[in-house]
């Protein structure tokens, strides 16, 4: 998967470069610092994803959002990453077709599970076959299923189905409320698993869409990942 990175902060985007080139996969094509750096080597380039950040120089990272989206089927996805947090910025970013929405500061863990969503949407656009694959691909009319159709042979290797449906169960009971979430450590409390095992399936539940994660920093140390079910 080729990515243009957008940012006007040339450290951050040194940073973001090092997270998406670590993805299994995924390499970096391009940097810009600027709107108008972003369309033309958007343009040239033809990536098959954008890094987009909001706040630029010249113009809104939305105005560029917009200009990217021409249409055509090689028109590239659209990760908006950004210190912006406001309802206003992220409804326009979802209305402009953003294909997910990552506030900074973030670790190379959340940025390779989007990555790694794009890429199975990537590959899912070329296996459609009805309307079932295609309700897949918008999100479906109702809630994910807490693990994927076909059984645990589907599970990525170690994971359990019967395990899964313990973690999504309990996610679902105790952060179904906006402003609720789950530590790892949390998780493996309610669940009796080891956080390690916890922390696995969480990951896994955030690779899939179904958890979205936030980062809760402290006084010292590193931040602490906070979990939350959107199903």
């Amino acid at each position: 998967m080729r990515v243009l990175v957008v940012d006007d902060d040339f450290m951050v985007a040194t940073v973001h470069s090092g997270y998406v080139e670590r993805a299994p996969g995924a390499t970096v094509v391009g940097v810009a610092h600027t709107g108008a750096e972003a369309l033309e080597l958007a343009g040239r380039l033809r990536p098959d994803l954008v890094l987009l950040d909001v706040y630029l120089p010249d113009r809104s990272g939305i105005e560029v959002l917009r200009g990217l989206r021409t249409g055509a089927a090689d028109d590239p996805f659209v990760l908006v990453v950004t210190a912006a947090d406001d309802p206003d910025t992220i409804a326009a970013a979802l209305h402009g077709g953003a294909m997910h929405y990552l506030v900074k500061p973030f670790d190379s863990a959340a940025l390779a599970a989007q990555l790694d969503r794009v890429a199975r949407t990537r590959r899912d656009l070329d296996r459609v076959r009805g309307q079932s694959d295609i309700d897949r691909l918008f999100g479906g009319p109702g809630p994910a299923p807490a693990v994927p159709a076909g059984g645990p042979e589907r599970m990525p290797k170690g994971l359990t189905t019967p395990t899964a449906e313990l973690v999504a169960g309990t996610l679902r009971e105790h952060t179904g409320e906006p402003d609720r979430d789950l530590s790892a450590s949390e998780c493996a409390e309610a669940t009796a698993l080891s956080r390690v095992s916890a922390r696995r399936y969480l990951e896994h539940f955030v690779s899939t869409g179904a958890v979205t994660v936030r980062l809760r920093y402290g006084g010292t140390g590193r931040p602490e990942r906070r979990y939350r079910w959107v199903g």
